[in-house]
């Protein structure tokens, strides 16, 4: 994958031939700090992260111009400040991304009826049947790239291959705002260069460990038995990197994605040991999941509660719900009385999280006769309509007017 701070980029010359490079990589530039650009073009083209200016905080994105000093995603922002003093920092808005990233996949969906979302910035494409009509893969993913910026303001990057991983391998290599089709007979020669850091499924661990064996490139790896392979790493694990050296991968484009899980955390600057406040931080975590749901048109089985505490000892709790839902005030009731039957009231709390799980389609799920939640439901869709309309805030629960403790994360969790 390109490096994170834009140097190394690849882009495609205009004549490339784009015939067997069907499947696409879409992935948004920097979203978050993007997104927060938007509101404030004067601190375009300056190192600017988005986090909280505290101790305990965290970058959750960074600008390529702040990248180029070493920061990256999820370092403590004490160090990030450090690497780079000058940096703007602004703080985060959730509620903003889901809207910009619901823009961009509707603008996937346009294109094509197979796409493969995955997580809140990027997406597969199959494009294969689209020639006819809308032109080859490069013209799409050129629409594709036009249509983002005139539509949204925000630059993306896209990658064309054969298969999923060369696609993605692809759109990293030609960030920031590029555009790398890699056709099928140049897939090797494109991969073989590569650290192995960039193959799916290589981590810290495992990276270690092909390097211990003199493997420091794609090409090196390729080049090394399967056999010795599957000793180093085991069968599966051995065998799968072995494949996609050779650009062997023969998973599709699955046309949804299902998510296994929506939801959501919170970390608190200072440890808090007020349950009143826990609980108000439920209820808002509650609905953030429930609007998820919603947009996604899935209902939950199962909600749970995490708590990390000033130990940080951490637990976790689930809860069945004999019907499923979407609504933000059932998964609250649920999680508070799972909150209440722990008994830590009085203990300091690091962290809290809210997370809805074995989700279903709203179509395909068996609901009672009555509908017992039928009042919030009447309550929670007239605020998504309001704020679909005017954005999410607009209108908020009267419990969660009053100004939230200063907390140094709110993090999606898929």
């Amino acid at each position: 994958m390109g490096k994170q701070d834009g140097s190394g980029r690849q882009v495609s010359a205009p004549g490339v031939d784009d015939s067997t490079a069907p499947i696409l990589h879409v992935d948004m530039d920097a979203f978050f700090a993007s997104v927060e650009l938007l509101e404030h073009p004067e601190f375009v083209g300056k190192p600017v992260i988005v986090g909280h200016r505290s101790a305990r905080s965290v970058v959750t994105a960074a600008t390529y111009e702040a990248r180029r000093f070493g920061v990256n995603s999820a370092m403590p922002m004490v160090i990030a400040l450090r690497r780079c003093p000058q940096a703007i920092v602004l703080e985060p808005h959730f509620e903003r991304y889901r809207h910009y990233s619901d823009i961009v996949m509707n603008i996937c969906d346009d294109l094509t009826p197979r796409v493969e979302r995955l997580g809140i910035d990027e997406a597969f494409l199959d494009v294969a049947g689209g020639a006819k009509l809308l032109g080859s893969p490069r013209v799409i993913a050129e629409t594709l790239r036009s249509r983002v910026r005139a539509e949204t303001g925000l630059v993306c990057s896209v990658g064309a291959a054969a298969t999923k991983f060369v696609a993605k391998l692809a759109s990293g290599q030609s960030k920031p705002d590029g555009l790398l089709v890699v056709p099928a007979d140049k897939t090797v020669a494109f991969l073989h260069p590569l650290p192995i850091a960039s193959l799916w499924g290589v981590g810290g661990k495992t990276e270690q460990a092909l390097r211990t064996r003199g493997c420091e490139t794609i090409g090196d790896l390729a080049a090394t038995p399967v056999s010795t392979l599957r000793k180093l790493l085991g069968d599966v694990a051995g065998q799968k990197l072995h494949d996609l050296s050779w650009g062997i991968d023969p998973r599709v484009v699955t046309a949804r994605a299902d998510e296994k899980s929506i939801g959501h955390e919170l970390t608190f600057e200072k440890d808090v040991t007020d349950a009143r406040i826990i609980r108000r931080e439920l209820l808002r975590l509650s609905d953030a999941v429930g609007v998820r749901l919603r947009t996604g048109g899935v209902l939950a089985r199962t909600v749970v509660v995490k708590l990390r505490f000033g130990t940080f000892e951490t637990i976790t709790r689930s809860r069945t719900l004999t019907e499923p839902t979407d609504l933000g005030r059932r998964i609250y009731d649920e999680v508070l009385s799972i909150y209440e039957a722990l008994g830590k009231q009085s203990a300091d709390i690091r962290l809290i999280g809210v997370r809805a799980e074995q989700l279903v389609d709203q179509g395909g799920a068996q609901l009672g006769l009555w509908d017992t939640d039928e009042t919030w439901r009447d309550a929670e869709e007239a605020i998504d309509a309001v704020s679909a309309r005017f954005g999410r805030g607009t209108i908020t629960p009267a419990s969660l007017m009053r100004e939230p403790p200063r907390r140094t994360s709110l993090n999606s969790r898929d």
